[in-house]
């Protein structure tokens, strides 16, 4: 009968350490799997995809990874919301043959709930200097929040960049 219990304790003490260190899988509050790591890779993966179509210049694809109600925050400018109002703005700034743009992440995290990510990351932007029509280059910091929409799909409900180039104006 010892011999019984001791086995069954350690079956239990082994299948505890198993489960705490990952070997069933790991597991977050009200039992549902840690997807956090997936989430960020899937993220990792749309912005490489999105970055790539932004040299394409076309604000249909671009404007393809928004979710319908996302909001556009960018500096000197108004807030922009709904995916076919940020289009909008895309049309003429992708127009511009100067237009080109370049970011990557340096940060990405997910929510333990699996339902929220978000991307920091640093921007390049060139346009067209609105008198001379030479190409402008600014540079910056973004941060993107990506939601997981009720068919699985990760869209932008937040895109706001933050120009590290200083405010036309701003006293020094």
């Amino acid at each position: 009968m010892r011999v019984y219990v001791a086995l069954v304790g350690c079956t239990c003490l082994l299948g505890l350490t198993a489960a705490c260190s990952g070997g069933f899988g790991v597991m977050v509050l009200g039992g549902a799997p840690d997807t956090r790591q997936a989430d960020v890779q899937a993220v990792k993966d749309l912005e490489a995809a999105w970055l790539n179509d932004a040299a394409l210049k076309d604000p249909a694809r671009f404007a393809s990874y928004y979710a319908e109600d996302a909001l556009a925050l960018s500096p000197n400018a108004p807030l922009v919301a709904g995916k076919n109002k940020i289009q909008a703005g895309l049309t003429s700034l992708m127009a511009d043959p100067n237009f080109a743009l370049t970011f990557h992440s340096t940060r990405v995290e997910a929510s333990q709930g699996g339902d929220m990510v978000y991307a920091i990351g640093a921007y390049s932007r060139t346009v067209s200097d609105p008198k001379s029509r030479q190409p402008v280059t600014d540079r910056g910091n973004y941060l993107t929040v990506w939601k997981k929409q009720a068919d699985g799909n990760w869209k932008v409900v937040t895109d706001m960049d933050n120009s590290e180039l200083p405010a036309a104006g701003a006293a020094h």
